[in-house]
């Protein structure tokens, strides 16, 4: 390994050379309290990546019961890119004209904590994967603004977010006790008999158009008594709150009721989240996909029969079309869903087809040609037949839920209330499925076969070419998979890292058809046992992991996808 005095004699070696140059500067190198991994630069971009790593027991200094289970580890990783993230923006220079120019870059995240790349802890040593636009001038190498850059920027990163005596020890402590509270309520879910809990003084409400608590319009959940909940956590002792539970459960109440924001709580939390979010005590079973409507997206060989027994101008068993209609293809998302294994489904009134989700029976009579059964003809046997949990959350499509409804939760000025025994008086019919509808334990386990080709990430000269816009766009190869149904996409690292198994999968599995579901659990087991740099020859920051109900969602609209049989 090269000592750190060499990297700045080859710096000063090619100060106003080329900036291809540069690669001089490719390796490792000791600067005594740490090392660093100069990797190659991204092609087409002035940009390297740097491993930055922290010898554990003699510098660094994290005590084993910060990082000692998964979700601990996984929990501290989070804390320190994000104090990573705050180190770099103290680092940040402005021009002449007041631009801001910050240099060295990490992958941060958003609001939820998810297993990243960014940062790997072990016994050994912590290790920062860190992003550097190389600085130049008219293309010719600034080799006194790199070493600023080496020799006091990423000296700054270390001792300001790799070294845990630097640290406030009191937010590392909060940082892990609560994402390891969090994950034991998400073990606790299944054996309470609940798909959801919703903790007390849980703040839902978002700023608009973000992600971000909003704390100015602080509106606490009013949780009656005898609904209250309370659930033992390792850390924080017992934590109040309501909990969702499984079967059939309608969530009535009008917009501004409460209620979207209850339901979005019950959406996002599938993931944990930082401290101050709000939602640190909003957990969700892993296995709960949020089906929305989505205009004019494609379908590829979808059995339909259960929604849509007979389509005048296709065959339902086998559905297809480039572009569908947003009640099809909210039948068809349900479907997909169930075939990858979910065990809940969260649906919402404000991101539905009115009609997916009910039908008034009382134009039967008067009306034909109706082809598709709505949810509320299916939902009962998504219970009862295959164990199937919903969450239905609505006010005016909502109605024929009630009578097959387990349990009617009622939303009026963020107050929360069990009106199960009230609404089941109450003059509501439950519809019936259509004649020579098929049963959805018919449908559910059938398998689609995905033909290899359909699968290319390729364009131009590059075998391998992806791309983000934001968390909804995702660039891959020559198409743009529209993402922005999936609600439940974290950020735009995850949708970059579902491109890439999407090309993993077809450089190691997809040498011949195979059914979805198989390759869900191929790829499953290998980020479970090789983690996420399984997907990249060298070590990438910039990865998070996704679940494989997003993962499908991606490959079912992918405008390429081609189905070999279904089965």
């Amino acid at each position: 390994m090269k000592d750190k005095r060499e990297l700045e004699h080859i710096l000063e070696r090619i100060d106003g050379r080329r900036t291809k140059e540069y690669s001089a500067i490719l390796g490792d190198f000791d600067f005594s309290r740490f090392t660093i991994k100069i990797g190659e630069a991204t092609e087409g971009r002035n940009e390297i990546p740097i491993l930055v790593r922290v010898p554990q027991q003699t510098v660094a200094g994290f005590p084993p019961h910060v990082y000692n289970s998964p979700v601990r580890r996984t929990a501290l990783e989070d804390h320190l890119t994000r104090q990573v993230a705050k180190v770099l923006e103290t680092l940040t220079t402005f021009n002449e004209s007041g631009v801001a120019r910050r240099h060295v870059r990490i992958a941060e995240p958003g609001q939820q904590i998810l297993p990243r790349t960014s940062m790997v802890i072990t016994e050994e040593s912590v290790e920062a994967r860190l992003y550097v636009e190389l600085p130049e001038n008219n293309g010719r190498i600034d080799a006194k603004t790199a070493k600023s850059l080496f020799f006091k920027d990423l000296f700054a990163v270390t001792d300001g977010a790799l070294i845990y005596h630097n640290l406030d020890l009191t937010k590392v402590e909060r940082a892990v006790d609560k994402m390891e509270d969090a994950g034991q309520i998400r073990q606790i879910l299944p054996t309470q008999g609940l798909v959801s809990f919703i903790g007390e003084d849980s703040l839902l409400q978002r700023k608009p158009g973000t992600d971000l608590p909003a704390p100015e319009l602080r509106r606490s959940l009013v949780i009656r008594e005898e609904l209250i909940k309370e659930l033992e956590v390792p850390n924080a002792g017992r934590v109040r709150g309501i909990g969702i539970p499984t079967g059939l459960t309608l969530i009535i109440g009008e917009t501004y009721s409460g209620r979207t924001e209850l339901m979005h709580g019950i959406v996002a939390g599938i993931y944990n989240h930082i401290d101050g979010d709000g939602r640190e005590y909003v957990v969700t079973q892993p296995d709960a996909a949020y089906i929305a409507s989505e205009p004019a997206r494609s379908v590829q060989r979808v059995d339909l029969r259960a929604f849509m027994p007979v389509h005048p101008d296709q065959d339902s068993a086998n559905y297809s079309a480039d572009i569908t209609d947003p009640c099809i293809a909210q039948a068809a998302s349900t479907v997909e869903m169930l075939e990858v294994g979910a065990r809940v489904l969260l649906f919402d009134e404000g991101d539905s087809s009115p009609a997916f989700l009910s039908r008034d029976a009382r134009f039967d009579s008067i009306i034909s040609g109706t082809y598709m059964n709505p949810l509320s003809a299916v939902a009962k046997d998504l219970v009862e037949e295959i164990g199937i949990s919903l969450v239905v959350s609505g006010y005016n499509c909502v109605s024929e839920f009630i009578p097959i409804a387990d349990t009617i939760l009622y939303l009026s000025d963020y107050e929360i209330s069990d009106i199960t025994a009230q609404a089941k008086e109450g003059d509501f019919k439950a519809i019936g499925a259509l004649e020579g509808a098929a049963s959805i334990t018919e449908i559910v386990d059938k398998a689609r076969w995905l033909v290899p080709s359909s699968i290319d990430a390729s364009k131009d000269l590059h075998d391998l070419y992806l791309d983000t816009k934001g968390k909804d766009r995702l660039i891959f190869g020559r198409t743009e998979v529209n993402l922005e149904a999936i609600r439940q996409i974290a950020d735009k690292h995850q949708t970059r890292t579902i491109g890439a198994i999407l090309a993993y999968a077809k450089d190691r599995y997809l040498d011949e058809a195979r059914a979805l579901q198989e390759i869900l659990d191929l790829i499953d087991r290998d980020l479970s046992t090789e983690g996420l740099d399984c997907l990249s020859s060298d070590p990438d920051g910039g990865y998070a992991r996704p679940r494989r109900y997003e993962i499908a969602a991606a490959i079912n609209r992918l405008p390429t996808l081609r189905i070999a049989q279904s089965s």
